[in-house]
C-alpha cells in the first residue's frame, strides 16, 4: 500500500510540474492578481470575465518575464475572456476531452492565489447545464470536490493525463468549485477570434 501511495504522489507531482508552465499570472491593476491558462503558442491565453476587467492586463511567465497583455474578446455570459501577448513558442497545455469525465474522475486546478502559485486535486461530482449549486443559470458546468481560492480563476482543471479539461472559476460551496468545460471555451474562442486577424489562434 505505501508503495501505491508514493507511486501516486510521485505520478501526480511530475503532472503537475509538466502542467505548470502553461500558466501566467495575470497582475490586474488595483485587483491583484489572477490566472491565465496558454491556449495557443503564439500568445492566446484564457482566463475568466471576471479576472479580465481591464482592457490590459500584466502577463508574468513562469521564468518571471512579463509582457503586456491585451483583453481581445471577453462574455460576461460565459465568464470567459481572450488575452493576447506578443509571445511565440509558448508552452501551451494539451486539451482534454470535457464531456468523457466520470463522477469520480481525478482532477487537478492550478492556479494562482493571492497571487502564489497553487495546485489542488479532488474528483468530479458531475457536469452538465443541470448543476444543484447553480440551477438558474442554463449553461454548462463542471462541478469538482476541490476548494478553489481567491486566484484560481482563470486557472487550468487538468484530468489524471495532465490534459487541460476545464477553466476554473468559482467556489459554488464550501467543498465544491465550477469550472468552464474545456468544449465550451474552445467554441467561445472559435466564436470570440472569429472577426480579427487571431482566428488562425482558434484551432
Amino acid at each position: 500500500m505505501a508503495g501505491m501511495l508514493a507511486a501516486l504522489n510521485h505520478d501526480l507531482q511530475t503532472l503537475i510540474e509538466e502542467a505548470r508552465s502553461g500558466l501566467v499570472r495575470l497582475g490586474i491593476e488595483g485587483t491583484g492578481f489572477g490566472t491565465g491558462t496558454i491556449w495557443h503558442a503564439d500568445g492566446l491565453i484564457l482566463t475568466n470575465a471576471h479576472v479580465a476587467q481591464e482592457r490590459l492586463l500584466t502577463v508574468q511567465f513562469p521564468d518571471g518575464t512579463e509582457r503586456p497583455g491585451e483583453v481581445v474578446a471577453r462574455d460576461l455570459s460565459l465568464d470567459l475572456a481572450a488575452v493576447l501577448v506578443e509571445a511565440h513558442d509558448l508552452p501551451a497545455l494539451p486539451l482534454g476531452d470535457s464531456r468523457a469525465l466520470r463522477p469520480g474522475s481525478c482532477v487537478v486546478a492550478l492556479g494562482f492565489p493571492w497571487g502564489v502559485e497553487a495546485a489542488t486535486s479532488g474528483v468530479v461530482i458531475g457536469h452538465g447545464s443541470q448543476m444543484p449549486e447553480r440551477p438558474a443559470i442554463g449553461r454548462e458546468w463542471l462541478a469538482v470536490s476541490l476548494q478553489l481560492r481567491p486566484g484560481h480563476s482563470g486557472g487550468a482543471l487538468l484530468d489524471a493525463h495532465g490534459r487541460l479539461v476545464g477553466i476554473n472559476t468559482i467556489m459554488a460551496s464550501p467543498e465544491v468549485g465550477l469550472a468552464i468545460p474545456v468544449h465550451v471555451a474552445k467554441d467561445f474562442v472559435r466564436v470570440a477570434l472569429r472577426s480579427r486577424q487571431a482566428t488562425s489562434l482558434a484551432a
